[in-house]
């Protein structure tokens, strides 16, 4: 793949170049064809936006995201175009709005180019399960990009857009931005709005940019953040102007390493490069702390026991009888629900809602949902303990670098372990960022994880790019 699009600061000076940038754009997705990260592009539409971006700044409309190309996840609404959430039951449906987040990112001159390829329903670890094909890694196209929003973190990391949208429900964004080596935020819950998105676990489901460094994706979150009459669950809580652009760390933090996540189980290269990180930042003049979040071991068990019964309950509209997929053989209106979500539902998403279904039946509530429920406490109060003693918290993304297509496909168990490192945040609603900081000896990049208290997404931002220089990516 030799096209690439002129940098997005460039395109800032000259918007007049729009145009022109948005056809070499959709020719490098063409040539980036095999990689298989767009389902859907957006040309028209792109077109226009470019052509209007330049005109209005032409005429001194002020748009910080002029310049800006984008992907999204084919789970987030745009009116008019594909929503099919890479799913049989949802393959021909279009959305009838657009998601709140892409509305502010459009207003603010960014343009969408396309949607981009996801595990079903955004459920999975190696964006395999789709109807579209599994998504290849750029670097290895034997190895997986990790899930679910495997296409958007491909679209940035081929360097085919600027930044791109996916959604984090436990590991979504952050786990495939490790695995591709780009920048993956995940947002305090209720920074942005979830109105667009449609919804797997609506507790921990929130929409999250890639970028190619900090600064890119601080952004995308101060435009498409902040509080949405659409969503109750969005938080009113003040947002910087992206302009502004993040400012070097003023101060010095307190930076905990938990020691529960470097332990066994974790790749050997991966654990030397955090710990690498953290004696960098350490001769910056941060102090490094050793703290423990015990309850950070049971956030799998506990992820996939509140998010398989959130995704239960959700996926229940798609039933053959309002919209979407619907099995026209069937003689009965019980036959319609029962073939048509067998026929539109793959294989992992008719695990996760049968195993959500059996967490909330009468007899296991209690022994399953309501004790994850309590278990989820424990690991928010975890953090809260931790932050009363440091300021951030420095961790490993992913337990490994990109496995191999295939690998894990079959073993449900072994994928669900790929977020044993991201899940407790989306548990207890705190922000996160993955930042990429080294390769193993494969080549294959690693990514390290900050996060922070509630509403704390600047900091961590502000923390990754002192990372970024650290490894002269900035």
């Amino acid at each position: 793949m030799t096209l690439k699009i002129p940098p997005h600061q460039h395109l800032k000076n000259h918007p007049e170049e729009l145009p022109s940038a948005v056809e070499t754009c959709l020719q490098a997705i063409e040539q980036a064809k095999p990689l298989n990260a767009f389902v859907h592009l957006l040309a028209d539409r792109a077109r226009h936006k470019a052509v209007e971006v330049a005109q209005a700044t032409g005429q001194g409309e002020e748009l910080p995201l002029r310049g800006m190309i984008l992907a999204v996840k084919d789970n987030i609404a745009i009116e008019g175009t594909s929503l099919s959430c890479a799913s049989r039951i949802l393959k021909d449906f279009k959305s009838l709005f657009t998601a709140t987040a892409v509305a502010r990112l459009e207003k603010a001159g960014a343009i969408i180019i396309g949607k981009t390829n996801l595990d079903e329903f955004a459920m999975g670890s190696s964006c395999e399960n789709t109807i579209f094909g599994p998504t290849h890694h750029p670097l290895d196209w034997e190895r997986v990009p990790g899930g679910s929003s495997g296409g958007s973190a491909v679209a940035v990391a081929a360097g085919l857009v600027h930044a791109a949208l996916g959604s984090d429900t436990g590991g979504s964004v952050r786990q495939p931005a490790a695995f591709c080596g780009v920048v993956g935020l995940k947002p305090t819950y209720g920074r942005v709005s979830r109105y667009g998105l449609v919804a797997f676990g609506s507790s921990l489901d929130q929409i999250a940019p890639f970028a190619t460094n900090c600064q890119d994706a601080f952004a995308v979150l101060c435009i498409m953040g902040g509080k949405d009459e659409h969503d109750s669950t969005s938080a009113a809580y003040p947002m910087s102007y992206p302009t502004e652009g993040l400012k070097p760390l003023g101060e010095k933090l307190r930076i905990g390493l938990p020691k529960e996540y470097l332990e066994e189980g974790l790749q050997a290269e991966i654990a030397e490069v955090v710990l690498q990180v953290a004696r960098g930042l350490e001769k910056a003049g941060h102090d490094l702390v050793e703290i423990s979040l015990p309850y950070s071991k049971l956030a799998v068990g506990v992820y996939y026991i509140l998010a398989t019964a959130e995704a239960s309950s959700n996926l229940a509209r798609y039933d053959g009888a309002r919209y979407g997929f619907r099995e026209h053989s069937a003689e009965s209106l019980q036959d319609i629900y029962t073939h048509s979500r067998a026929g539109g539902f793959g294989r992992e998403v008719r695990r996760r809602i049968m195993l959500g279904t059996y967490v909330l039946s009468a007899g296991y509530y209690d022994a399953y949902y309501k004790k994850a429920q309590r278990v989820r406490r424990l690991v928010l109060g975890d953090f809260l303990d931790a932050f009363g003693k440091v300021d951030v918290i420095l961790a490993p993304t992913t337990p490994t670098t990109a496995f191999k297509i295939g690998e894990k496909i079959d073993d449900p168990l072994a994928m669900y372990l790929s977020d044993v490192y991201t899940t407790p945040a989306n548990l207890a609603g705190i922000p996160a960022v993955s930042v990429p900081a080294g390769k193993d000896t494969k080549r294959l990049p690693i990514g390290v994880q900050i996060m922070g208290p509630h509403f704390s997404d600047e900091l961590i931002l502000q923390v990754g790019c002192d990372i970024e220089r650290l490894h002269g990516r900035i």
